[in-house]
């Protein structure tokens, strides 16, 4: 299932928040419906909102340069500071901008239109490489033959318009024989466990199990969980990592019980303005996603409601990073810094 179908004139989105119910795209034409569509979580997943976000640029440029509007640049700019700052916490949006913002040269209208397409395109094309080859990396990890592997949110197809990132590894550890069964966190608030990741193993007749976030701690110190993989939204260079709310108790309680926890993010996800996790911001939701389910009451009217969409895993927590250029483990900041500087390269 593709979270983007892109067309000559406009591109399709996947409405995320419809699944697993009803399978649902909607047209995005301009800028501000791929905006939209950030913002409400339609589309959603660091990676797939870098990609959404490159197209939404193109499909701005393209409204411009047919509506014939003086300042296109400008107008153009603008629509971008609005695309890189809608999801605050994932670097791979603003990454995705910055990029191509830094790629275009002057020129026609109609040239940048098709050099953004272009850039969209090709991002696309490598962030489905970068998942083939975490996915290879990370199921040499697999601790042994029929692990039972947990995962926390959605870090699939959905996510990432490849094969997903942890998603990908369990997908590739399955498909070798390595993952006997996966444990599926709900995922509080918005249940991205339990209305995507459940939908995509089953889809992929990949055995797995679906729990509440609670019961993640009963199954480790029962023996249940081998292993846990986890995607991330934003990585420190000192390697913490900022990931759905939850996945930092993961990793408390995956150390206690002396289970490994992998990360696995491409390298586009390594914000080099970022030294620790402390300065990673956290996008603050809407109270009404704790309040409320699908529309449905669960809490008093007007309860106050804390709801960060992420927390921050210190890097002492993490047994290793899985990056599209190799495994890196602690310590990480040398070797993240590295990573960069090759990618910037290649």
């Amino acid at each position: 299932m593709e979270p983007l179908r892109v067309f000559s004139d406009h591109v399709e989105i996947l409405d995320q928040r419809q699944l697993p119910q009803a399978v649902r795209y909607f047209n995005a034409h301009r800028a501000s419906d791929v905006v939209e569509a950030i913002r409400t979580l339609a589309v959603r997943g660091a990676p797939a909102i870098g990609i959404a976000g490159l197209y939404g640029l193109w499909l701005e440029a393209r409204y411009l340069a047919e509506a014939g509007e003086s300042g296109f640049m400008d107008k153009l700019l603008v629509a971008a500071q609005q695309l890189r700052h809608v999801r605050p916490t994932a670097v791979n949006l603003s990454w995705a901008i910055d990029r191509a913002l830094g790629r275009l040269t002057p020129g026609p209208a109609d040239e940048v239109v098709t050099r953004l397409r272009d850039m969209a395109d090709t991002l696309r094309q490598e962030e489905e490489e970068r998942n083939a080859r975490m996915a290879q990396l990370g199921a040499q990890l697999l601790p042994n033959r029929d692990s039972r592997v947990l995962t926390h949110c959605n870090t699939g197809s959905l996510a990432t318009v490849g094969v997903g990132t942890a998603l990908g590894v369990i997908r590739e550890g399955y498909r070798q024989g390595r993952v006997a069964m996966v444990w599926v966190d709900e995922t509080r608030p918005l249940l991205q466990g339990s209305r995507l990741t459940a939908w995509e193993l089953l889809q992929d007749q990949i055995p797995a199990t679906l729990i509440t976030d609670s019961m993640a701690a009963g199954l480790m110190q029962q023996g249940q969980v081998d292993a846990v993989f986890v995607g991330a939204d934003r990585i420190a260079l000192n390697g913490d990592t900022a990931n759905k709310v939850g996945t930092y108790g993961l990793a408390v309680l995956a150390q206690y019980h002396r289970i490994p926890f992998y990360v696995v993010a491409p390298v586009s996800t390594i914000d080099e303005h970022i030294a620790s996790g402390q300065d990673i911001p956290i996008e603050e939701r809407q109270a009404d996603e704790v309040r409320l389910i699908r529309g449905v009451p669960i809490a008093p009217e007007g309860m106050a409601v804390k709801n960060p969409a992420f927390d921050v895993t210190p890097y002492a927590l993490i047994s290793a990073i899985i990056t599209d250029r190799g495994v890196v483990y602690p310590p990480f900041d040398q070797k993240l810094r590295q990573l960069l500087e090759e990618d910037r390269h290649a």
